[in-house]
């Protein structure tokens, strides 16, 4: 049963050639419970796209193609939506502009009621009522 979202930044760490263990003990131990969203796989996807053909491409396709593409993917979808436009209002409004993007994972977490998992808790602690985890640091 999913309960955790990754972020962009959670994902494309764990495609590093210098692994964070910290990291890949917790997704190794919770791997049948994790999803991306759909914008952090175009994210992904865009990232790849962009690159130069070169040996670092064709590890990112392989993590790609073995890693990314086996996790669920979470769609933005109507509610998601719904909760951004609202999120987005209100923290613009309290001078605060968060990226669209991130807005856009956000909602999906907080609609599905998944805890955002991410290496920038920062990006995230304005979004009302979104659980935020950090598996990068050690405990």
């Amino acid at each position: 049963m999913i309960q955790y979202l990754l972020d962009t930044n959670v994902v494309s760490e764990l495609s590093k050639p210098r692994l964070n263990v910290t990291l890949m003990l917790v997704f190794g131990t919770k791997r049948d419970d994790i999803a991306i969203s759909s914008i952090t796989l175009h994210e992904l996807r865009f990232g790849i796209e962009r690159a130069a053909y070169s040996a670092k491409r064709d590890l990112l396709e392989e993590f790609f193609r073995d890693t990314v593409l086996l996790l669920p993917v979470v769609p933005y979808d109507d509610k998601a939506a719904l909760w951004h436009a609202a999120e987005r209002a209100r923290l613009v409004g309290a001078g605060k502009t968060p990226s669209f993007a991130d807005g856009q994972i956000a909602a999906v977490a907080a609609v599905n009621q998944f805890t955002l998992v991410t290496a920038n808790v920062a990006d995230f602690t304005h979004f009302s009522g979104l659980e935020i985890e950090d598996w990068t640091k050690r405990k």
